[in-house]
């Protein structure tokens, strides 16, 4: 965060790089701090053309056309857009300013921020620490990676509000300034080798959530994950670490039937146990991680604990769906990586696994042991079917399927009654669907739709 009035762009050209959600925020936001800006992106068209041209925003479309980064006053890059993209190379030799959406927004932020990342978790964490931190009192903003780009809530921002933000590595990788005060790093496992060159290029865009803290701020950390404590280990703030177990001489963990703060002067109950409501062990490190973030944002137990028996999880994640013929149908659309996908293997005893879609890096074989242990079987689909049946060959039984109807169909029919059918991807979407979220409703309607026709042939 930069002190407020000391960045300015009035009267600036500025180009931003990139027309989805983040980078619109941005051309919106610079235009109403007075830059003349040029909004570029290779499509041809994109959504809300007119309303962006009435904002004043001049429009690029169809090609990043080299001028318009070289007469700039500075880039702003959208968080699709790669931070070595070459055609910024004679930009940048010129000395022109290539930030990120994260860092402009931050820049005129007024409050604090909370920054979360991980390889996975981050969107459920993110929003169960607002949630246990308005239900405190606190005025809260939540955006970033979910929900409303961190440039949308500048104007919207007070010295009161806290900012918590979902933070992800293409995000993190084109920071300047950006400084959260209370910076959370769930869990680190190798994701997003489609972008980053490779797994030590990835962690060190993660680290970077730390860089700018000072011992004035804190770092929240998986204490079970040894990757997590390398990466945070020259981090100048605080730390409170959060472990599932109890095994920390102080942090946030799991003491009995409840998760608590232990300090020098005892344990602090948070939150028992049993208000969670989330399928899957694994998301009480989530919990955990945001019961952290509250406790050190002075919010009490029995906020924390309302926050938590109110909170469902989010679509897409181990999201119930329908249960019918003895089948329960889940959606974990979000699992877009082997570790992900893992978890939510880990989380039912019998199972069906919709795997597949464009690899993105990880070794399929990693899911192994989990599939085997719970005798599950595989339907693979999208561009990695033959990397899924290649890598789990003669280990896990795998079908094929051309579509999500095919899909859907095949692991009902492969699923015996108290199994469970998971989407569980571990691969990106962009094969067959816009994203996570188009790839998950398609699973949805398809689960619904074959529901009613089992009903009805039921009712014959």
């Amino acid at each position: 965060m930069t002190p407020e009035g000391s960045f300015s762009v009035h009267g600036k050209r500025v180009t931003v790089v990139g027309a989805a959600r983040s980078g619109v925020a941005a051309a919106e936001l610079l235009v109403r701090r007075g830059a003349s800006v040029t909004l570029t992106d290779l499509r041809p068209e994109i959504t809300g053309e007119g309303a962006l041209r009435e904002a004043g925003v001049r429009l690029a479309l169809g090609g990043h056309q080299p001028g318009l980064f070289n007469r700039a006053d500075l880039i702003v890059l959208s968080p699709g857009v790669p931070f070595n993209l070459s055609l910024l190379d004679e930009a940048r030799t010129a000395g022109i300013p290539v930030i990120g959406e994260l860092e402009l927004a931050s820049r005129w932020l007024r409050g604090r921020i909370i920054a979360i990342t991980g390889t996975k978790g981050k969107s459920t964490t993110t929003t169960l620490a607002g949630r246990m931190l308005a239900a405190g009192g606190h005025r809260v903003l939540v955006g970033g990676n979910i929900g409303n780009a961190l440039s949308a809530q500048v104007d919207d921002s007070t010295e009161d509000t806290i900012h918590v933000v979902e933070t992800s590595s293409f995000q993190l990788e084109s920071i300047d300034t950006f400084r959260p005060w209370i910076a959370v790093l769930l869990n680190f496992s190798p994701d997003h080798l489609d972008r980053h060159a490779d797994v030590a290029e990835y962690a060190a865009a993660k680290s970077r959530i730390f860089v700018n803290q000072t011992a004035a701020d804190w770092a929240v950390l998986n204490a079970d994950d040894e990757s997590v404590r390398r990466m945070a280990a020259e981090a100048a703030s605080r730390k409170l670490q959060f472990s599932m177990t109890d095994s920390l001489a102080s942090g946030v963990l799991v003491q009995g039937d409840a998760i608590v703060r232990r300090t020098p002067d005892g344990d602090r109950p948070l939150v028992p146990l049993s208000s969670i409501r989330l399928l899957g062990r694994h998301l009480i490190a989530d919990v955990l991680a945001a019961s952290a973030v509250a406790s050190l944002a002075g919010v009490d137990a029995e906020a924390m604990t309302m926050a938590v028996e109110g909170f469902r999880g989010l679509e897409h994640a181990l999201e119930p769906v329908a249960e019918f013929g003895g089948v329960m149908f889940v959606n974990d659309s979000k699992a877009t990586n082997i570790e992900s996908a893992r978890r939510a293997i880990e989380s039912f005893d019998s199972l069906v696994v919709i795997l597949g879609g464009r690899y993105k890096g990880g070794d399929f074989a990693d899911l192994i042991e989990p599939l085997a242990h719970r005798h599950a079987t595989v339907v693979a689909i999208g561009e990695a079917r033959s990397l899924i049946r290649e890598a789990l060959a003669g280990a896990v039984p795998v079908q094929e399927a051309a579509d999500m109807n095919a899909a859907v169909r095949t692991a009902f029919t492969g699923a015996a009654p108290g199994t469970a059918v998971v989407l569980a991807p571990a691969c990106a979407s962009f094969d067959m669907f816009r994203d996570y979220a188009e790839r998950g409703r398609a699973f949805k309607q398809e689960v619904l739709r074959l529901e009613e026709e089992w009903s009805g042939a039921r009712e014959q």
